[in-house]
């Protein structure tokens, strides 16, 4: 039986959602009409959405396999998005059943989802936060993550697809939040990253930068230069700076079937000395 006392959480169903398009274009069954009205209007402007989406999702199932392979036991994912199997936890604990994973949200309707990220190994643990990345503070005192990681060993924090849902607003707030999450990870964590960017096709990425705008969501692509400054201060791991299909693939093809223009962001990953 439901407790009558519990709060209504309001999907907002009638408004489009940044992880719920993104949902749409990873083929995803958690979008609705405004969802799709809008990832159709990007589609319109930027026909490769569905390929970037996917290449990007790519890269963080072979970052994830990198870490875990590399060692790396705790994993801190903050911008998860509505759970698209196999999820980050899928990935690390099919290589290291120890793994521990803590996935972070600010949308209502991930939270309701949030069961398919919490089946753990045995051998691991996984855990919820509901926050928002704009206040990286309280992610980091979050008893959730408090009781799941160990922040005096490395964490592999992962900002997938996120930081461009963050303005600058004047005072580059985006790269001090990334400072804060950085400065409280010990040595040997990790920072895996991908952003969209403008540099290759700056017209359709203006329109698309205005449909979110009229969706409700604000944006900021950065070019590379403002998406390397995120990393300063750690060692960028091989090949540094990259289109998230040309970072360490699979298989020597998967790096040409891309234009830069169709990927339209970039991918990377430091560890701090």
């Amino acid at each position: 039986m439901s407790d009558r006392n519990e709060p209504v959480v309001d999907l907002q169903l009638d408004r489009a959602h940044s992880s719920r398009i993104y949902d749409y274009f990873l083929g995803g069954k958690t979008n609705f009409l405004a969802d799709r009205m809008a990832a159709g209007s990007v589609l319109s402007v930027f026909p490769s959405a569905l390929v970037a989406a996917r290449i990007n999702r790519e890269f963080m199932h072979r970052a994830t396999r990198f870490l875990a392979g590399s060692g790396m036991r705790q994993f801190l994912d903050i911008g998860t998005g509505i759970p698209t199997p196999p999820n980050l936890h899928d990935i690390a604990q099919g290589i290291a059943p120890d793994a521990r994973v803590v996935y972070t949200d600010n949308d209502p309707i991930v939270l309701a989802h949030a069961a398919a990220l919490l089946l753990s190994t045995h051998e691991g643990r996984t855990a919820y936060v509901q926050a928002d990345v704009n206040d990286p503070e309280g992610i980091l005192a979050a008893p959730q993550l408090l009781d799941t990681l160990d922040l005096r060993k490395p964490v592999a924090l992962s900002l997938n697809a996120l930081m461009h849902f963050v303005t600058d607003d004047g005072r580059r707030r985006a790269h001090a939040i990334v400072d804060t999450l950085k400065a409280a990870l010990p040595s040997g964590s990790t920072l895996a990253m991908s952003h969209a960017t403008p540099d290759f096709d700056p017209d359709a990425m203006h329109k698309i930068i205005g449909i979110y705008r009229g969706a409700g969501t604000t944006l900021q692509f950065r070019s590379r230069a403002e998406f390397l400054r995120f990393f300063d201060g750690w060692e960028l791991l091989e090949p540094g700076v990259a289109l998230p299909h040309q970072w360490r693939p699979d298989h020597p093809g998967d790096a040409t079937h891309v234009t830069d223009a169709e990927a339209a962001c970039y991918a990377a990953i430091a560890r701090k000395p």
